[in-house]
Parts: C-alpha cells; structure tokens; sequence
C-alpha cells in the first residue's frame, strides 16, 4: 500500500525484524523507551508491528534525477518482498516497514530539517539518500541521537570511518577510490597523457581529484597541465555556470578532462560545451554523472564524439540491453514499474535506482540478523556483513572494513555508445 502525506512518500512493506545489540547509545538521545517482564525496549520507531524508514534525498531541483532513484529503487525491492508475503526476520515477528521519504532539495539546511522532521517522526534508521553536503548537514544530529544513518549515497570517507561517525555506513565506493581507479588505468596504458580536471571545491571534488593525484603521483607517463575548482552551491545551479572553466582549460588542449562536478545539468553543459569548440578529450566522469540516458545522451554524446568516455563502476548498468533480458533484470523492472513514485520513472536512465536496490537488499540482510528491537542491535548486524554476494554488485559486500563502504569493489568502465564495458587501461 503506497499513500502520499505532505509531500512524502510512505511505502507499507511486511518485513521481520530481529536484533543484535551494540553498546553504543548508551549516551544517545534517542535511547530505548522503558521494558516490562524483562524484555528488550525497543528503540522509537519500532513495535512488535511495524519499522519506521527514513529517506532525505533531492526529490526536486537539479538533481531531482538521480535523488528519486536513490528512494524507488528500495520502494521497488520492499514493494516486492512485500507482495511476496514479507521478509522473515531474526526474531521471527513479521513486521511492516514503512519508509518514509522527505525531499532536500540538495540543500543542506533542508536536510538538517528533514532529520528534524525524522526525528518528530519517530524514524528507527535513515540512509540511501543522496549527496555529501546534505548527508553531512545531519550526520553530527544523528550521532547525537543515537539514528543509524547509514547505505547514504556520498562517497565522503568520512561515512565509513567508525570513530568519526559511529553511527554512520557508506554504500558506494569512496570519491578517492573511483578516482585512483581511473588514474591507475591511464597509467597502465603506457601512453603519454596530459589532463586539466575541473572539481567541486568540496569532499566531493576534492576527494576524486585526490584519488587520482595520489594514482598517478610518480607516474612518466602523465602530466597534469592545469586544474580548476569552483565553489559548490546555489550558484552552481546556475545554467552554463561553468562554461568558463571548460573554455578556460580547452586552451590547454589537454588529452584528458578529469571531471569531477556533480550537478547533472552542469555535467551535460559542460560535455556540450566541450565538443562545440572542437576540444574533444578523453573524459573521465564520476559514476553519479556518467549515466548514458541521464547525461550522455542529452548531451549529444556518442560512442564516437570523444576519445573515450570513463566511468569508476561498482554494479551492472540496468541500461545496458542485456541487463533486461535477465530473469533478475525483469524482476527488477517490473518492481520498478509497479512501486516506483518518481516521475517517469523507469529504472535506468540514473543508476541510482539499481544501487537503492541494492541498498535494500543489504538492509534486509541486516534485518534478518537482528535479534533484539533496538538501533543498536541493528547497526550491529548491518556492519557485520562479510562475503555478502549479490547479483547486481561487482564484487561481494563487506560491512566490516573500518574506513571503507558496503561497496568496495571497484572497476574502470568505457561508454561503448550504449552502456558501459569493463577495462583494465585507458584505451
């Protein structure tokens, strides 16, 4: 059942909850409640019936694309185990899990209203949503009541890293991890390469332009000729914003434009821009911005407008043809097609939605170890996840890293003029 309240939206599903305990809210502010006969208490937002889940995530504004599948694609996965009769958990009880989304916008202070909200809500856990800067504008909150914010779509370190953020758990892989993997791959080619990069001045930039830096530190064969950065924010949100760094550093007529800006609108301008001056690089995009319907496409972009175009991977691509003719592939579609809200939603014009899907399935792997009705217990069983395999991720899940996210296993991928193929070097 699926009903929409103040511009929020609540998915009904059955899932069983049992629980695992950790001692680590013992400070927390939202601790257990009061038990009698010597159970458990359980912590706010969850009963013998029923589970509260929040997702904060950009649901309009500029990023509302891939903010919308960061919430469907775990809409979908529950929707489906829903109708299947529900998921058994560790303690046996069949529960209902409610998910509940609130929209950010992409804007800080909305998401640090949103925890707010979540918290009046009486959410049990938060995560999947969209974005370093709003998950950060909530991330010190969340620790101080004791909610699990966790499987957040930023690759910002600092998510994964377990003194720092005790109740906090990545999903993807690390802005530094994708950018070493393309800078690892242009090394490996043996060919000479001069790159200009253009990144946010944020976690998010500066992050994958040090990944790359310490790849292809030491290197003979790469040079990097100049670098520009620019100041995130709702100036970014400004149409052709950055048209003057990308003319700016086509005067180098570098070999490589490493670009790590991402604002989807921004991306599509700026791969246009590019080609309409005759400067034709080789790109590397993040994963965030590399979706060949949700960016390439729009932006005139073919298998022969550049040298190549590559992307950092961690999943299958649901645009690539093969992918729906796979019984899984069909499976995923037609819960995207029955549970999903976004608007026009259809599952892979943003890979967001595939990894929300997969975000779900590691919550419910969680779900199904926990023994007791409390955030501790389940943050326990969710970083205690070791040689998970899943079918759409590339490499197994591993909660139990300290420092690094559920996702780990990282790949350098070339846009063929369809999808996405796997490499080992810059070609």
């Amino acid at each position: 059942m699926i009903t929409t309240a103040r511009g929020r939206r609540v998915l009904g599903v059955a899932a069983a909850i049992g629980i695992a305990a950790v001692a680590l809210a013992g400070c927390a502010r939202g601790g257990d409640s009061g038990s009698t006969d010597g159970e458990t208490a359980a912590s706010p937002g969850i009963t013998d019936d029923s589970l509260l889940f929040g997702i904060s995530t950009p649901l309009t504004g500029a990023t509302a694309g891939p903010g919308n599948c960061t919430a469907d694609g775990a809409l979908a996965y529950f929707g489906m185990r829903n109708a299947e009769g529900g998921i058994e958990f560790g303690d046996g009880k069949t529960r209902t899990i409610e998910i509940k989304t609130y929209d950010d916008e992409y804007n800080p202070e909305k998401a640090a209203a949103n925890f707010q909200q979540m918290v009046a809500d009486d959410v049990f856990a938060a995560g999947i949503g969209l974005g370093t800067p709003t998950n950060r504008a909530w991330r010190e909150a969340a620790i101080e009541e004791g909610m699990p914010q966790v499987l957040i779509m930023t690759g910002d370190k600092i998510f994964s890293t377990r003194e720092e953020s005790p109740w906090q758990l990545g999903l993807v892989p690390t802005y530094p991890q994708e950018g070493a993997a393309f800078g690892e791959a242009l090394v490996a080619s043996g060919e000479e390469y001069t790159v200009a990069a253009l990144y946010q001045n944020d976690d998010y930039g500066k992050g994958y332009w040090e990944g790359f830096q310490e790849a292809v530190a030491g290197s003979d064969n790469i040079t990097i000729v100049k670098e520009l950065s620019y100041e995130p924010g709702p100036a970014g949100n400004t149409p052709n914003y950055l048209e003057p760094q990308i003319t700016e550093l086509a005067a180098t007529n570098a070999d490589v434009l490493f670009h790590a800006v991402s604002v989807v609108p921004r991306a599509i301008e700026d791969l246009t821009k590019a080609d309409a001056i005759g400067w034709n690089p080789v790109i590397f995009l993040p994963s965030n911005t590399a979706s060949p319907g949700g960016v390439l496409t729009p932006a005139g972009v073919d298998a022969d407008t550049y040298p190549g175009v590559y992307a950092a991977g961690f999943a299958q691509a649901a645009a690539a043809p093969p992918f729906a003719e796979t019984e899984s592939g069909m499976e995923y579609f037609d819960a995207i097609a029955e549970y999903a809200e976004g608007p026009d939603q259809d599952g892979k014009s943003f890979p967001h939605c595939l990894w929300s899907w997969i975000g779900a399935q590691i919550l419910e792997e969680a779900f199904t170890n926990m023994t007791e009705p409390t955030r501790e217990s389940f943050y326990e069983a969710l970083t205690s996840i070791d040689s998970l395999d899943l079918e759409f991720a590339f490499g197994p899940i591993n909660t139990t890293t300290d420092g690094l996210p559920a996702i780990q296993t990282v790949v350098l991928q070339k846009f063929n003029g369809a999808g996405y193929a796997n490499v080992e070097v810059v070609e």
